[in-house]
């Protein structure tokens, strides 16, 4: 349904527009919220954690770039335990423990998916190529305008004064 088309070599091209809509649907989702730190961007990428960290710095929402430190989201015993409302993640396979621990506490996910990524658990999936530096810094990049023209922070007549390349690791 969301891949466009298939090359010779087994390559499969993600439909873009249907990428588009999703990150459509994960905008709202996303500004529903009240509280912008009530949201987790995490990444376990290297390539995804720059832009992690910049989506975070112009959404207001709580970055975890690197590793997982499991029983964030389960364990209220430790001092890294958070209660937020919505949990957004660059790779649903290799940010698996993070979606476990949402899908324990009944937490809504948001993922960047790619042909081969599992689905369970995942509420958004944005059907991307989620292994490149340029794919996942354009996703979040765009999610992160999105977000601030439906908050009203920026005017849909303005462009963005900021580029893609900051997002890039």
């Amino acid at each position: 349904r969301y891949v466009f088309r298939r090359t010779g070599d087994g390559i499969h091209i993600i439909h873009l527009g249907k990428t588009w809509e999703k990150v459509m649907v994960a905008a709202r989702a996303i500004v529903s919220i009240e509280n912008p730190a009530d949201i987790i961007v995490a990444s376990q990428r290297p390539y995804g954690s720059r832009a992690v960290l910049k989506f975070s710095q112009y959404t207001g929402a709580l970055a975890m770039a690197g590793r997982w430190m499991p029983g964030t989201l389960t364990n209220q015993i430790t001092t890294k335990f958070m209660e937020p409302r919505l949990l957004i993640v660059t790779d649903p396979r290799t940010d698996s423990q993070a979606i476990r621990e949402a899908s324990y506490a009944s937490i809504p996910v948001i993922a960047l998916v790619d042909t081969d990524s599992p689905l369970q658990n995942v509420d958004v999936a944005i059907p991307a190529n989620n292994k490149g530096k340029e794919s996942i810094a354009l996703l979040y990049w765009l999610l992160a305008r999105e977000v601030l023209y439906l908050r009203g922070t920026l005017s849909r007549g303005n462009e963005w004064e900021v580029m893609v390349d900051s997002f890039f690791w």
